[in-house]
């Protein structure tokens, strides 16, 4: 090929439209102190190595995914399109006219939406993992974040992948993430990212992938789904255990500015649940759409999101609480949360010492050495 032959180069305004920045205003810190004195993080991040996976050769790619199939034989059924069948029956709903194809076509969208979440998330979580290797100013939490944005890297690569190749057109980012995955960009306060990633941002992402895993049979996604949970649990035992011990030294107008970050974030995660998105892309008004939505679920006994909620606050309570943050400032965020219905929360899941729980790759690797 010469180079008359090569394809022009994109202009500035095409390149800025897939590049977004953001100003970080963190110090860096390089460490003279290379003591591995922390060992609980020394454990984790030896477990950190030896759980490492390849996308390459431990996933399928062969598999072959057709979407209506994955939606239609979904045990669980898509609770987006229950809620529009249901909605269907409502005078006026603009779900009156809609037949299978629609509804299943539904499926696959609110899927693609989803998947599309979790692909922008991961490398939200990359970047920040990144920052805190530059930031933390322990050499043990530093080798760990290393580990963690190796991590962030397959994830958001394999959910790329999956996306693309088997599903079809990306959804942009959801403004509800990108506003939260910013302000932990750009934070001065290196506990934040922390704080923001580790304790919120995986605690959500647990609840989210356990409940897609809990509704596909699809092999190929059932098993990415397993490994990258296995990677995310281990990144909330990172959290617990390093801010556990650093807000011991903080003042109680410092851990102020915590708790009220954790409110701020405990909203937006409740907003952002909605996807408005997906109606656009189906030729719905979401607007006129939504009183027959709601009226549905309410008819339903449901909410679209009431599932999802439970399996976030069951993570990310009883976490928050081993941080000493609930009782901080005569149980300023107690008071809040429990204001919100979240302290029924409190002594649910604590994924940050069960990891070992969730490591299916070494569950695998046993197996298969066993077999062999």
């Amino acid at each position: 090929m010469t180079t008359t032959d090569l394809p022009p180069l994109p202009s500035d305004a095409e390149v800025d439209a897939t590049i977004k920045h953001v100003t970080d205003h963190a110090q860096r810190a390089f460490l003279w102190n290379y003591d591995r004195s922390r060992d609980q993080l020394v454990t984790l991040y030896n477990k950190a190595m030896s759980s490492q996976w390849n996308s390459v050769t431990e996933l399928d790619w062969s598999t072959e995914v057709d979407p209506e199939e994955l939606v239609q034989t979904s045990p669980q059924g898509n609770l987006t399109v229950q809620i529009a069948r249901a909605a269907a029956e409502v005078p006026g709903s603009p779900f009156a006219t809609w037949g299978e194809k629609e509804f299943v076509q539904l499926g696959i969208e609110s899927l693609k939406a989803t998947m599309s979440q979790f692909m922008h998330g991961e490398q939200g979580a990359m970047i920040v993992a990144a920052k805190i290797v530059e930031t933390v100013p322990w050499i043990d939490a530093k080798y760990y974040a290393a580990t963690q944005t190796m991590d962030e890297a397959r994830h958001t690569e394999v959910f790329a992948k999956y996306l693309h190749t088997k599903l079809g057109e990306a959804y942009p980012m959801s403004p509800f993430l990108e506003a939260q995955i910013d302000a932990l960009m750009a934070d001065s306060r290196w506990d934040i990212a922390y704080l923001g990633m580790q304790i919120v941002i995986e605690s959500l992402a647990l609840a989210a992938f356990g409940s897609m895993l809990r509704a596909t049979e699809e092999p190929l996604l059932k098993k990415l789904l397993r490994y990258v949970m296995s990677d995310e649990a281990r990144h909330v035992a990172f959290g617990v255990l390093s801010l556990a011990e650093f807000y011991q030294e903080l003042s109680d107008a410092e851990l102020k500015e915590r708790q009220d970050f954790l409110c701020d974030n405990t909203m937006r995660n409740r907003a952002r649940s909605t996807t408005p998105e997906i109606w656009e892309r189906m030729g719905v008004n979401f607007d006129e759409a939504l009183p027959s939505i709601m009226e549905a679920a309410q008819k339903m006994n449901k909410s679209q999101f009431a599932s999802f909620e439970q399996g976030f606050f069951a993570k990310l309570v009883p976490n928050v609480r081993k941080l000493g943050l609930l009782d901080a400032n005569n149980g300023y965020l107690r008071q809040r949360w429990g204001e919100a219905g979240l302290l029924e929360f409190e002594f649910a899941d604590d994924t940050g010492s069960d990891y070992e729980n969730y490591d299916e790759v070494a569950k695998d690797r046993a197996a298969h050495a066993a077999a062999s």
